[in-house]
């Protein structure tokens, strides 16, 4: 990593690369699985280098975190570097011109023939330009389910969505809350997005969201989702938790029977000792359409006025996109790597099949690459006061989520 200056051209990063730099790096990593994850990338950049991970974790979230980073950037205060997911969530930062361009570095290290699928990497250009390093893929279209709880309740673990709604009154009645969900808005948002692509059909997902096709959203395909959300609603009721990794350990400890959560949910089990196929099971695509889509996160890092801090930021950025902190991140976050040729034999069962459907090629764009903050925002409004009130039908819910498209298009 030290040797970073030799493959760039720029002549102030070979001048100032010796200077050691405390690099402030911000982000919304706090779960156990999230914490030791990112402490791979603190340690390789520590240790690789002349400088310093200064470790900037702001618990709540991404929506949490996000607006926090952002006001800092654009008032003048800004971090060494800071997360954002795939997508556009950066991209006025980037038009703005306070975001370091990452061109030189991606060039020297060949970042578009190791990135895959190189949508990640469209993700991270603007007017050709490179602003950000992925650094990983996340796909939330999956759940996750408690052999323990089905072991209780004397019924075979599921291998469908189907499957699990039948399962809800037996587990129900065992005590058991059949579907854990924390009280936040985007995860109202991902459940229902992972039931639109397991019950509409990967195809009729992209049309709506990336080809803002309103009449499929205000149709009969699009229909069967909503009502199969609101049918879906009681199993959550007793999941009188918060976050995410709290709905999470309520699947650990067999207090549930499922959640619908993102692969990052490989990593609270990890934690937890417990071992995939054998303590729970995994379905992509709710076991219904096994796809991934091609969000995750990427670092981008605000432009400073120092060389020795624009020296140490390069650095980062290529010690994240090297093979063996690849593999040491992905491990532990459960999400997979950027990289194509790195070798994941150390991978369980879940993230198997993740790599089993990234290779076949069926991915799905990320929905923060197919829509803008704004309406991503509009959207886990409805979620929210959907999931938490049946007073809101199905059809009404749908009638909204229309409206939004429409104005997204």
């Amino acid at each position: 990593m030290k040797t970073l200056a030799s493959l760039l051209t720029a002549t102030a990063l070979t001048a100032t690369s010796a200077q050691a730099v405390d690099l402030e790096v911000t982000h919304w990593w706090t779960s156990g699985g999230e914490a030791a994850a990112v402490a791979e990338f603190a340690k390789a950049f520590t240790e690789g280098t002349d400088n310093t991970w200064v470790d900037g974790a702001i618990a709540g979230g991404g929506g949490t975190a996000r607006p926090v980073m952002i006001s800092r950037i654009t008032g003048g205060d800004p971090m060494g570097a800071t997360q954002f997911n795939h997508g556009q969530q950066a991209l006025e930062l980037v038009e703005a011109g306070l975001m370091l361009d990452l061109t030189d570095v991606a060039e020297a290290e060949g970042w578009k023939d190791l990135v895959n699928p190189s949508s990640l990497l469209d993700s991270c250009t603007v007017d050709g330009r490179i602003y950000c390093v992925p650094v990983n893929i996340h796909s939330p279209q999956w759940i996750w389910l408690s052999n323990g709880a089905y072991e209780k309740v004397g019924l075979p673990v599921p291998t469908n969505w189907d499957e699990f709604v039948a399962s809800g009154p037996a587990l129900r009645e065992a005590g058991i809350v059949p579907l854990a969900m924390g009280n936040q808005a985007w995860q109202s948002n991902l459940a229902f997005d992972a039931m639109a692509v397991a019950i509409a059909g990967p195809d009729a997902w992209v049309d709506v969201v990336s080809n803002k096709n309103v009449e499929l959203a205000r149709g009969d395909v699009y229909a069967k989702v909503f009502q199969a959300a609101a049918d879906a609603r009681s199993l959550r009721e007793g999941s009188n938790v918060q976050d995410w990794n709290q709905a999470t350990n309520m699947v650990i400890t067999g207090e549930a029977g499922g959640q619908i959560m993102g692969d990052w949910a490989q990593g609270e089990f990890a934690v937890a000792e417990k071992v995939a196929g054998e303590d729970y099971t995994c379905l992509p695509g709710l076991g219904v359409n096994e796809v991934i889509s091609t969000g995750g996160d990427a670092f981008y890092f605000p432009k400073n006025d120092d060389p020795a801090i624009e020296a140490a930021q390069k650095e980062l950025a290529s010690v994240m996109m090297s093979k063996a902190v690849q593999v040491a991140f992905n491990l532990k976050k459960g999400s997979l790597p950027v990289r194509g040729d790195v070798d994941l034999s150390a991978a369980n069962d879940c993230m198997k099949k993740g790599l089993a459907i990234l290779a076949a090629g069926n991915i799905l764009p990320g929905l923060d690459q197919s829509l803008s903050p704004d309406a991503v925002g509009q959207i886990e409004d409805l979620m929210t006061e959907f999931w938490a009130s049946e007073s809101i039908t199905a059809e009404d819910a749908q009638s909204r989520y229309a409206d939004i498209i429409e104005s997204a298009g």
